[in-house]
């Protein structure tokens, strides 16, 4: 990530996210944050009470920034579950997902780290948006620096689709709240997964006793539940 890629995306990456940090229960103790970036999140919940917050954060430079805040950075892919994180009581993947090549088999990977009837934020951008047919109809998709056409977006979601994709890792039962919001609550048994073609949108089998699913919108993908 050079210079310019960073300022490209620092409103979407860097900023706090009101709206997610008020998603996360005050009573949760330990929060795993995927794709950390400067760990604006973690600054934002020690504001609020005593919290352990753990990271993953791929791009060194953004990692470097939130092992000031977080009580840990791993530094690597999402994608790739770490085998020593531990259990968690909240787990949070703000836009995060659509840039992993399977993301299926990665979040389910991480709700089974979470404890029973815990809670998990999920963000993901909207591709049923109106911008996106718009651009369509003027012959090419759009690639965006950041947003809902982030160029460095593998998988494309609408909102059935990120409800199907939380399922399939083991959440359950989605519902929206003022058309911009939900929250989720993990089952005690994880899902299994399901064979996938390559590059198909196929999603795992659910997990007995889920008890509920959903995520946050941020500024730009509020509009674009709405619109639904």
């Amino acid at each position: 990530m050079d210079a310019e890629q960073r300022a490209a995306r620092a409103h979407a990456y860097e900023s706090v996210r009101h709206e997610i940090v008020d998603l996360v229960p005050e009573r949760a103790r330990r929060v795993l944050d995927l794709g950390c970036s400067t760990g604006w999140l973690a600054a934002a919940l020690k504001e609020r009470g005593p919290v352990e917050v753990v990271g993953i954060e791929r791009e060194p430079e953004y990692a470097a920034l939130a092992e000031e805040r977080c009580d840990r950075v791993v530094i690597g892919d999402v994608q790739d579950v770490p085998a020593d994180l531990g259990r968690f009581d909240c787990l949070v993947a703000a836009d995060v997902l659509e840039h992993l090549e399977d993301p299926w088999s990665a979040l389910e990977g991480y709700v089974r780290l979470l404890e029973p009837g815990c809670r998990a934020v999920i963000s993901l951008p909207n591709a049923n948006h109106w911008t996106t047919y718009a651009a369509l109809a003027r012959g090419s998709w759009p690639r965006r620096p950041e947003g809902i056409h982030d160029a460095t977006h593998l998988r494309w979601f609408t909102l059935r689709d990120a409800i199907e994709l939380c399922e399939g890792a083991g959440l359950k039962g989605a519902r929206r709240e003022a058309a911009v919001a939900a929250v989720a609550r993990h089952a005690a048994r994880p899902a299994r997964r399901a064979a996938r073609a390559p590059g198909a949108v196929h999603l795992p089998a659910r997990a007995r006793g889920a008890t509920g699913v959903g995520w946050p919108a941020d500024e730009r993908t509020r509009t674009d539940l709405q619109g639904l």
